[in-house]
């Protein structure tokens, strides 16, 4: 039995003279690592428990034995050197060695730990402690006893990995070095021919450029201040959005029957709704630096094609959305008098009760329902701001300088 000397170095010379490492217990000769107590390593016995001195990889400073490899782990490791992964998982479990071993030598310090019959050298990984006497533990194949002597104060030098030493590493300024040639030729002509018009047009005598007409900044803010979008609805008396009712739903988002509208507008002395009714709309946004900016979009609402024709010949150019009841009798005076060809060019809405069946003459018409409740006046606000929302996304879609206007 050996009680002095390295169980690591003993099964190197082993492997290296390709001596065969038998197994053994109290019973003597066995077949099997799990139930071998012991490995005999010609001419010598080590306990198969016996630390070696490889420390494991997760440990900084060793305190004790069981902060390196065991003997068994380190034999296992070599004998399964070529095999895979799952495989010597496997055998591991079943034969009970320390698992951790392949993974945590796993890269080049692992390879040299594992192929170390290989090698001719004696260079150890770095990292690794120097080796102990049998102040570490002993070998005998009675109790495995650790002594209390303290270890060697002696340390050894250093040895640098010739191998880490050859690998050309990366510093700050070869990683922003790109690796890709850019050719700035063809911007440097653009600018060469540039900078010689603007040379030559700075030399006295030259003939001045002939500046470019200024547009009449009235007629541009009058023309913008007339340019407002246009919204048609139906003339029918059965629709329920009429010239009676509309400001009311769209500027102040409360709903009320036309025969109500009537009447109220009656009982203050207005018999006969305009042909042209303004709908002043809020409009509230929020910058980056959380000031609150509130702008007024301004809207025009008619019911015939006389109305619409005051605006000019460019009238229908304005007009963004059509509300219509389902009847197509209501689109033969205008432009497009086809539904799905008018509806291609302006916005539809198709305004009903909620309760109402769906209409099969509309679902060809490219048009959005609106569905507006009979008692419940507290949902009218969230159906206006539907409208809203859908007729904003399609203005800036389709007639975005409208919404500029």
């Amino acid at each position: 039995m050996s009680s002095t000397l390295e169980p690591a170095l003993t099964l190197r010379q082993a492997i290296k003279a390709r001596q065969n490492v038998t197994y053994t217990n109290s019973d003597g000769p066995c077949s099997s690592l799990s139930s071998a107590t012991h490995l005999v390593i010609p001419p010598h016995t080590f306990a198969k428990s016996a630390p070696t001195r490889f420390r494991k990889v997760d440990v900084t400073t060793a305190t004790g034995p069981q902060d390196f490899y065991t003997l068994d782990a380190l034999y296992l490791a070599w004998s399964l050197q070529h095999a895979s992964a799952a495989d010597y998982y496997e055998t591991g479990s079943r034969e009970r060695a320390e698992h951790r071993f392949r993974c945590g030598l796993a890269g080049g310090q692992g390879l040299r730990t594992i192929n170390f019959s290989r090698a001719g050298e004696t260079t150890t990984p770095p990292g690794t402690p120097p080796p102990r006497s049998s102040n570490l533990a002993s070998s005998s194949p009675g109790k495995s006893k650790v002594a209390d002597t303290p270890s060697s104060s002696n340390k050894r030098r250093y040895i640098a990995d010739s191998h880490d030493l050859e690998v050309v590493k990366k510093i700050k300024h070869s990683v922003l070095r790109g690796t890709k040639h850019n050719n700035f030729s063809s911007i440097k002509t653009i600018y060469a021919d540039k900078l010689k018009k603007m040379r030559e047009a700075s030399k006295p005598g030259a003939p001045a450029s002939t500046p470019a007409p200024t547009p009449d900044l009235k007629m541009q803010a009058r023309k913008a201040r007339n340019n407002f979008p246009i919204i048609m609805i139906s003339s029918s008396p059965t629709a329920l959005i009429t010239m009676h009712n509309v400001k009311r739903f769209l500027q102040e988002s409360v709903f009320e029957t036309s025969q109500a509208a009537r009447e109220r507008a009656k009982a203050e002395g207005n018999t006969k709704p305009d042909d042209l009714i303004p709908i002043y709309r809020k409009l509230t946004h929020i910058d980056p630096s959380g000031r609150e900016t509130s702008t007024h979009a301004r809207y025009l609402v008619v019911d015939s094609v006389e109305a619409l024709s005051k605006f000019g010949a460019d009238a229908w150019d304005r007009v963004v959305c059509v509300m219509t009841t389902g009847q197509a009798w209501q689109f033969k005076p205008y432009r497009w008098n086809e539904p799905t060809v008018l509806f291609h060019h302006v916005k539809g809405f198709y305004v009903s009760w909620a309760n109402d069946p769906p209409n099969n003459r509309i679902k060809d018409w490219n048009v959005t329902e609106l569905k507006i409740d009979q008692n419940r006046r507290h949902i009218d606000k969230s159906v206006v701001a539907h409208f809203w929302k859908i007729l904003d996304t399609w203005t800036m879609a389709n007639k975005p300088w409208l919404m500029k206007a």
